[in-house]
């Protein structure tokens, strides 16, 4: 006895859907993305009214508008700038190492200060501030 073979539907995903929900959520990711470009940083630095008296004389690291350092008053060349306070990196442990940053110094030569001091281990760093009112930015 012959029996008929059925024809078997070739089975098919449809793909239409699934294709219509990423462009929907690429839609939406296009839309509630915003890119935002800064060229530079504006900071306001702080103020102190009230100035805490220093205990001993730290190490003072000078970085001046133009992005030279001057450690102990004496200018340093950015490559320079590990030997010199590897120097005085046990007073600066002791006593403490002071930053004063020009407001229009980059702020890559402050970063690069605090990471030099925070490599040779020196932990108590202060950041020189102006004196001012509350008021006044």
């Amino acid at each position: 006895m012959k029996f008929p073979r059925r024809r078997r539907d070739a089975v098919e995903v449809n793909l239409t859907p699934l294709i219509d929900v990423v462009f929907l959520l690429l839609i939406f990711f296009m839309v509630s993305t915003t890119f935002e470009t800064r060229q530079a940083l504006e900071l306001i630095l702080p103020q102190s009214r009230e100035a805490a008296p220093l205990e001993a004389s730290p190490v003072t690291l000078v970085i001046t508008a133009e992005g030279e350092y001057r450690l102990a008053g004496e200018p340093l060349a950015a490559t320079g700038l590990r030997a010199a306070l590897d120097e005085r990196a046990e007073a600066a442990r002791e006593h403490g190492l002071v930053l004063e940053a020009d407001g229009r110094a980059a702020h890559a030569a402050v970063v690069t200060a605090l990471d030099l001091a925070g490599r040779l281990g020196i932990q108590r760093i202060r950041i020189a501030t102006r004196e001012g009112d509350a008021t006044t930015p």
